[in-house]
């Protein structure tokens, strides 16, 4: 096909029909892992902090595709993508996930305990702090970056300083993945015009009184700059997914 733009769905019921193929045309993941999600969905306000099954399939292939044993995560929420990287890497692999909200990591802890999860770690706290004393023996594979929007540059920025060529106790190995969520938010990153639905949606929303769904305009703007950094960087190639709500995946090279 020539054009670069899909043409695949024309509405939204083409759209969830053909998602819904493609899922099940995907890997498979636990009934275990697949039924916490549904319980995140069913009965947090704040489900939507989750990444969806079909996109932790994604993460299970991209991991096993490089062959991670060694997952950094930036933003664990309740634990559910930090099971699936640790279904990705295997029993004889470890994720390490920084998480700000000590009441999400104590739900984290306790729902992964009981689905036999042994291989993740939390550590609690700002992930900016973390970062900055995070010495692992072995450098980490991928890591994957979901956490607040407007510290995405940041969280890029320390990543990279602390893993220049040829340091000791680097963070991110050479040829690791640097996999970051919510990159395009509904599309609004690449286009804020009233063409987009979403935009309205948005606005009538903090309109409201409520919290906006995209929050604020300073975290586009840093969307924007964290996809702009990740582009133009000479360490990394990238790509970017329109997957999801946006998915931006990059190799570290040195």
């Amino acid at each position: 096909m020539k054009d670069s733009q899909a043409v695949l769905y024309p509405n939204e019921e083409v759209a969830k029909k053909v998602t819904e193929y493609s899922e099940n045309h995907t890997l498979g993941l636990p009934k275990a892992i697949t039924d916490y999600h549904a319980w995140i969905v069913e009965t947090q306000e704040m489900s939507n902090y989750t990444i969806s099954t079909f996109q932790a399939k994604s993460h299970v292939w991209l991991a096993r595709l490089i062959g991670a044993k060694r997952i950094l995560e930036i933003g664990s929420y309740l634990g559910f993508s930090a099971a699936i990287w640790s279904h990705a890497v295997g029993p004889s692999g470890t994720v390490t996930g920084l998480e700000f909200n000590p009441e999400y990591a104590a739900v984290a802890k306790s729902k992964l305990s009981g689905l036999g999860i042994n291989n993740v770690n939390f550590i609690l706290g700002p992930a900016a702090d973390s970062l900055t004393t995070l010495t692992p023996e072995v450098p980490y594979d991928l890591v994957f970056i979901d956490a607040d929007k407007a510290n995405y540059p940041t969280y890029l920025s320390l990543l990279l300083s602390h893993s220049q060529p040829g340091s000791s106790n680097r963070l991110l190995r050479p040829g690791a993945l640097i996999v970051a969520d919510n990159v395009l938010r509904r599309g609004i990153v690449a286009d804020p015009s009233d063409a987009n639905p979403h935009v309205k949606a948005d606005r009538e929303r903090t309109a409201q009184g409520k919290n906006g769904e995209f929050r604020s305009n300073r975290d586009l703007e840093m969307l924007n700059l964290f996809n702009k950094d990740m582009s133009e960087s000479e360490r990394i190639e990238t790509w970017l997914v329109p997957l999801w709500d946006g998915v931006m995946v990059g190799r570290l090279i040195d």
